[in-house]
């Protein structure tokens, strides 16, 4: 899925989805890195998308940390649900990344 970041504003972070991300040792930063650094695969999550469309990313920070984070969009902004480690099935469907961040 092509995920285009044009109409996105920005994060919605408040105080529930932040200590959420903490319990697995993740900080919003590379949370919010995951999604200006390539590759990064985006996909529709289907199996928890009862009231709103949710989605599941596999992208890197900045220090090279591999992340999988669950999200939606709510008002052009990107809302985290979950960040965790990449478990070992995951790793490898995201392709290695080239020099540089981008």
């Amino acid at each position: 899925m092509d995920f285009d970041l044009s109409k996105i504003e920005g994060f919605d972070w408040n105080k529930g989805n932040l200590e959420h991300i903490k319990k697995h040792n993740v900080d919003y930063r590379e949370c919010e890195q995951v999604f200006f650094n390539k590759p990064i695969i985006v996909n529709e999550d289907e199996r928890h998308s009862k009231l709103e469309e949710r989605f599941q990313a596999l992208g890197q920070a900045n220090n090279g940390r591999l992340l999988f984070i669950a999200f939606t969009i709510r008002e052009n902004k990107i809302r985290i649900i979950s960040s965790r480690d990449q478990n070992r099935k995951e790793k490898t469907r995201l392709p290695k990344r080239g020099g540089g961040n981008k």
